[in-house]
């Protein structure tokens, strides 16, 4: 799948062998030579990305509540996993949008891409989604309890940098931001592109 990743991005090297395959994680280890030509075990973890979205309908941002049984509540916006039949990140992104909200919208933009840990090759998309094409039923998996809810653009800049629930991730672009036509003005983020 191509995507975009972070210039600073650490990947898992071509020969890296798997060494253990989790339901969410694995394990990758290869040889590495040092500095001082000795050779040494590397390791590195692996999961699927994961994707969000700031959708913006009738001038508010959708806030999902989200329960799960093992971590309980917490406040974030929709997003969820890259499944492997997935045809590209933007597709799982549109997919877990309507599965935990029912929305679908017209217009969407990568906003951001980060690595939140440098010993695993996992990144997160932030994307803004605007323009709503459609309003359905959402469709929640078994493991989800899941409530939607609009928001002012004050208030949620106020809850992410709070570092409410999963919202603090979002802190880059918000800290910069004052309205919600500065959001709808900011550029799509560059990275560079990789087949992974």
């Amino acid at each position: 799948m191509n995507k975009v990743i972070p210039d600073s991005a650490i990947l898992i090297p071509n020969e890296a062998k798997l060494v253990f395959q989790g339901q969410i994680f694995d394990v990758y280890q290869w040889p590495q030579k040092l500095f001082d030509d000795t050779e040494v075990t590397f390791e590195m973890a692996k999961r699927p990305d994961t994707v969000a979205a700031i959708c913006v309908v009738d001038g508010k941002l959708l806030i999902i509540d989200d329960q799960q049984p093992h971590t309980g509540s917490r406040k974030s916006f929709p997003g969820g996993r890259v499944d492997k039949n997935d045809a590209s990140i933007e597709a799982a992104l549109k997919r877990e949008i309507h599965e935990e909200t029912g929305y679908a919208f017209d217009q969407y933009r990568l906003l951001r891409v980060w690595q939140p840990h440098s010993k695993m090759e996992w990144f997160v998309y932030l994307y803004l989604a605007w323009d709503v094409v459609a309003k359905d039923e959402p469709h929640l998996d078994p493991g989800e309890l899941i409530s939607v809810e609009p928001y002012s653009f004050l208030d949620v800049k106020t809850l992410i940098l709070n570092k409410t629930g999963y919202l603090g991730d979002a802190s880059d672009p918000f800290d910069s931001l004052n309205n919600l036509d500065e959001l709808l003005a900011l550029q799509e983020y560059v990275g560079t592109t990789v087949d992974r």
